[in-house]
């Protein structure tokens, strides 16, 4: 008898997959929705409207214990203590929601907050007014059942905007930055007018943010924020505040850190930091003050770029936004909540009226007393109702039983007290704002941005903008890092590195740094630096590699193969792919070079070139200059020097630039120097050449064409221009110990670099109405007289007409003007434009002729 097979057990449970696979999308959806990512409606996270709705139940307007918000509030939110008190203490530092008391901890230098027995809390007048309306609440049972909370709050502002949230779910994080409590009212209001507006973060740290790449906030943007640092002499930085997100102790770590892997030379750090931010960073000797400034915002946290990622809960879905569109569901749903919070009143109006108007008909026409003969409840009512049966029409609803029973509860006293007049002030004034409330029904819009403009007037004082708009200056790494490593070479093995101690010294460098490598078989090869890297035996010349480099020109003689001429090119090496080979000749087997030079600045240069004894050939020695040939591509293939064959060649002498000076730009967004072409045109400088500027603060200075100076553009920089002998000053100034006005034209007597020299007197009160640098300025006064009077504008006159040219340190010319209010300049005779500079031949694979005619 064959074996019974035993039949197959199947459970009735779902496979494992499936059942994780549900698990999983359930932990995800409320990690999504419960946890991390705030609501679109209100803008909270569940654990912040629970605490703010815990806060409300216990608000008497009187501080509570810390700790007792976390236990009331634990009623209706299902998690630990420690993620209660983390959010209350997160919202109580924005200070808006939240008025706090005791020590909250501080964002800027990351101090926590006091524990929670220590420190208390109330609901702000800003929260009560904008937040809670139990009249317009949705709610829902907590978790437990025993409780209702709100499924959103009641909010009438954009709060998600201006608290800003962060928070990582299951696959899914959102990160809105901070906007400014102002420009969001501002926002609105331009929004319910149909007029375009824009939104840019605001943080509490302040510092500088540059949102060109904002993307309004959404997906695939990029905000830049940078701390402000302050020169306060040649060898000390202060920094004043920090960046979003970066607390004084993080930033100090980041320092120090630069300072050790040798990116920037700092001598000391000191954190000053009390009730504002104050980090001061002295310098090492030789450390350049504004290239520091660079480095700290290239290798420390005095810069950090910040990717926002706006993504919102609505209607229980994720919703991958922007902070516009942000902004218009809040005042779309601030609009319609104004409208119910309306009609609500409107009904209460409405019943109030409704009431009062019964109730004066009851007394005046005396109707209780038709209860006294009737015998029964019923009875009672009956006769009240038809007492009132006359005047039903003037009612605008029907007149049930429950205001019938309503007048029976009326007291004999209030009876006996009844005041007509009263009563009909008080119906007329229920009518008068029935009509006001339909009014704002029926011009909601205009109603709603009158609602923004008085949050703005009651709660907009000590909200303004903290953190300023600027655009940053790219800063090359390689350009500002400090030389902390020492380059070598071998150049028989074709070795070129720091770590080659004990072979040639080439120059000091970064470790972030590429070199340039050109060798004997006219190849050139760019390179990173390392400790030994590989480039090719028969090294020529290494140096490092500057990209973009406008001025470097390279001189190359070279046989074109075994037997061919001798070529002659001048190139630049242009725009080249790291540790791709090069080659600078024309490519023929057995080509070599005869020489080579390179001139950082496009210096010219004469060789004599040494020619090979051969029959008939009478001279042997011939000179050839550079500076005869034009600038190219290192793919040229040069021009003929000599067709016979070459000895020697040896440098002979150098002479000047080629390339003439360098015309730069002042970009005044920036405060920088640039030779890109962006800002104020400055003119051609050469080596010696200075730049002159005034700062409203009453003082000059002369600076280098340095493409690193910086200068401080927000309010105090006045004029900038080319120093030049025939440069005058012109400036009209307030004179505070005389208490006059002066004005005076002088020459620059001062040769001190990077040293502020006053010209106007240092006594208190003195400050700068104008100063300019332009040429023959004509300058427009506008004075005023008495008390009362209006300003008025005087005819425009030259400068040169209120003041003669005296020394710098002269009053000047005092003005009979009773008080100068303004001056601005109308006019003034432009300078001689300079020659503009040839253009260089910068196009590394173009291919001009080879072959030129011979030279010799």
């Amino acid at each position: 008898m064959a074996d019974e097979v035993e039949p197959r057990y199947e459970s009735p449970e779902p496979p494992l997959k499936e059942m994780y696979g549900a698990y999983f999308l359930e932990y995800a959806s409320y990690v999504i929705l419960d946890r991390a990512v705030p609501y679109v409606e209100d803008g909270l996270k569940p654990v912040q409207r629970r605490i703010l709705h815990a806060m409300y139940e216990l608000d008497d307007g009187r501080f509570n214990k810390v700790a007792n918000l976390i236990g009331a509030t634990m009623q209706f939110h299902p998690h630990g203590d420690a993620s209660i008190g983390d959010a209350l203490v997160g919202m109580g530092q924005k200070n808006l929601l939240i008025d706090t008391q005791g020590n909250w901890g501080n964002v800027e230098t990351g101090d926590g907050a006091a524990a929670p027995r220590y420190i208390e809390a109330r609901l702000s007048k800003f929260a009560l007014e904008v937040v809670f309306n139990p009249k317009t609440t949705a709610w829902q049972a907590s978790y437990d059942g025993r409780k209702q909370e709100p499924i959103a709050l009641p909010v009438k502002f954009p709060l998600l905007l201006a608290l800003g949230v962060e928070g990582i779910a299951v696959g899914l994080s959102t990160k809105i930055l901070p906007h400014n409590f102002c420009e969001l009212i501002e926002a609105a209001v331009r929004y319910l007018e149909g007029k375009p507006f824009e939104l840019f973060p605001d943080f509490l740290t302040g510092g500088m943010v540059d949102v060109s790449a904002y993307n309004a906030g959404g997906r695939g943007g990029k905000v830049r924020c940078r701390a402000h640092i302050k020169e306060l002499d040649k060898k000390t930085l202060a920094i004043t505040d920090v960046p979003y997100g970066v607390t004084t102790q993080t930033l100090i770590e980041s320092i120090v850190k630069a300072n050790e892997r040798g990116k920037i030379k700092v001598k000391k750090i000191e954190d000053n930091t009390a009730r504002d931010v104050e980090i001061l960073v002295h310098l090492a000797p030789g450390t350049s003050p504004d290239v520091t400034i660079d480095a700290l915002y290239a290798f420390t946290d005095c810069e950090v770029a910040i990717s926002p990622n706006c993504v919102v809960i609505e209607n229980e879905r994720p919703l991958i936004t922007d902070v516009h569109h942000v902004l218009r569901l809040s005042v779309d749903r601030t609009q319609a909540l104004l409208a119910q919070e309306l009609e609500i009143r409107l009904r209460e109006l409405e019943d109030a009226w409704h009431f009062s108007s019964l109730e004066k008909i009851f007394i005046e026409n005396r109707i209780y007393r038709d209860i006294e003969e009737a015998e029964t409840w019923e009875a009672v009512l009956a006769n009240i109702d038809a007492g009132l049966g006359p005047f039903k029409p003037l009612f605008q609803r029907p007149i049930v039983e429950a205001d019938i029973l309503r007048l029976t509860e009326i007291r004999i006293k209030r009876i006996s007290r009844y005041d007509s007049f009263q009563a009909d002030e008080h119906i007329r004034g229920l009518e008068a704002e029935m009509e006001e409330v339909k009014n704002h029904l029926a011009h909601l819009t205009a109603y709603t941005i009158r609602y923004y403009k008085e949050l703005l007037k009651k709660y907009g004082k000590g909200r303004e903008r903290r953190t300023e708009l600027r655009t940053f200056d790219t800063i090359q790494a390689q350009v500002v890092a400090v030389a902390n490593q020492k380059l070598y070479v071998n150049r028989a093995e074709g070795f070129v590195g720091y770590g080659l101690k004990k072979d040639e010294y080439v120059t000091d460098c970064s470790d972030l740094d590429e070199i340039i490598v050109f060798r004997e078989d006219g190849s050139m090869l760019v390179s990173k630096v390392a400790e030994k890297t590989f480039v090719g035996k028969g090294i020529l010349h290494v140096e490092v590699f500057r990209r973009n480099d406008e001025r470097t020109v390279y001189h190359l003689i070279y046989q074109d193969g075994v037997a061919g001429p001798a070529l002659v090119k001048r190139f630049q090496a242009g725009g080249v792919t790291r540790d791709k080979p090069y080659d600078l000749t024309k490519g023929t087997k057995g080509s070599r070079v005869l020489y080579f030079s390179a001139h950082p600045n496009g210096e010219s240069e004469v060789v004599a070139v040494q020619l090979k004894p051969m029959p008939r050939l009478r001279n042997t020695t011939l000179e050839f200059d550079f500076g005869q040939l034009a600038i190219k591509g290192r793919a040229a293939g040069g021009n003929i020097l000599t067709r016979h064959p070459v000895k020697k060649v040896v440098r002979k002498s150098v002479g000047a630039s080629t390339l003439g000076g360098r015309q730069l730009w002042f970009d005044p967004a920036l405060g920088r120097l640039n030779a890109d072409g962006h800002g104020d045109y400055l003119g051609v400088f050469e080596g010696e050449d200075r730049l002159l500027a005034l700062y409203d603060t009453g003082v000059y200075e002369i600076t280098t064409h340095e493409l690193s100076n910086r200068y401080d553009v927000k309010g105090k920089l006045l004029d900038i221009a080319k120093l030049t002998p025939d440069t005058l000053v012109g400036c009209v100034y307030y004179e505070g110990e005389k208490k006059d006005y002066y004005a005076k034209r002088f020459k620059i007597e001062t040769q001190t670099l990077d040293k502020g020299v006053p010209f106007v007197p240092e006594t208190p009160g003195t400050k700068v109405l104008f100063a300019t640098l332009k040429p023959e300025p004509v300058v427009a006064l506008t004075t005023v007289g008495k008390k009362g009077e209006k300003p008025s504008q005087q005819p425009p006159a030259p400068l040169a007409d209120l003041a003669d040219v005296t020394g710098y340190r002269a009053l000047g010319k005092r003005l009979a003007a009773e008080s100068i209010k303004a001056v601005a300049l109308t006019s003034y005779q432009a300078p001689a434009p300079e020659p503009d500079e040839q253009p260089l031949a910068d196009d590394p694979d173009a291919t001009p002729a080879d072959d030129q005619g011979t030279l010799f």
